[in-house]
């Protein structure tokens, strides 16, 4: 259209009628997905607008320094959690998935288990071999804690790996170059090297934040143990 200062691109569309059932859009779906993403890579700032309501534009914007530690603490707030305040998290790169990952999480004051597993920034809502490397990783580094400080049931790995989600918000985030999707909606994670690397990751990290904050650890790790499953 003619000379610019800046850079960056405008993308005007009108959804076809004889292709979508509504053709109108939802600010709410996409707030919450540009608040998503926004979590997921740290620093981006979006900005939405609806200027459809005449004379009472409608404008958020979503930036999170912290990303998907930020991405916890609000999962962990909306479910009326927080028993223990910190969230765990950490970044790394490990060449043998060619790739990143990114991974937060709290045991907070719930029940329910919390646990999305992400995959260049989509939701696998089936999860995949990320989320069983995570889940991998955590029973590792409690069942390792547990036997050192000799709780009765540090024994049994499998009775601990049942327990670890009570109460559990996570976020574990991958970005890969060739990921591998299973079925027909791409909602399943399916790199096998994945599974290992952040297994691998969680057991180092989430151990070394146990012996950083013995106090925490003891309050963690005793209520996994000792919840009935």
């Amino acid at each position: 259209m003619g000379s610019a200062t800046d850079t960056g691109k405008t993308i005007t569309f009108w959804p076809d009628t004889e292709i979508f059932e509504t053709t109108r859009c939802s600010f709410a779906v996409l707030a919450e997905r540009f608040r998503q993403v926004a979590f997921l890579y740290r620093g981006l700032e979006i900005s939405l607008t609806d200027e459809r309501p005449a004379g009472q534009a409608r404008l958020e914007r979503f930036r999170y320094p912290d990303g998907v530690r930020d991405f916890v603490a609000a999962l962990d707030a909306a479910a009326g959690g927080s028993l223990h305040p910190d969230v765990i998290g950490f970044e790394r790169e490990d060449p043998r998935m060619a790739g990143t990952m990114e991974i937060a999480l709290h045991w907070g004051g719930r029940d329910a288990e919390g646990v999305r597993g992400f995959a260049n920034g989509r939701l696998t809502r089936e999860g995949g071999t990320h989320v069983e490397g995570f889940r991998d990783g955590v029973t590792a580094a409690v069942s390792a804690y547990a036997r050192r400080r000799g709780l009765p049931t540090a024994r049994d790995t499998g009775s601990i790996a049942d327990r670890i989600g009570r109460g559990l918000a996570a976020v574990v985030s991958v970005k890969l170059d060739r990921p591998e999707y299973l079925g027909p909606i791409r909602g399943l994670l399916g790199n096998t090297e994945v599974r290992a690397c952040v297994a691998g990751a969680v057991h180092h990290h989430l151990g070394a934040w146990f012996e950083e904050h013995p106090e925490r650890a003891e309050a963690v790790v005793g209520e996994i143990v000792r919840t009935p499953v």
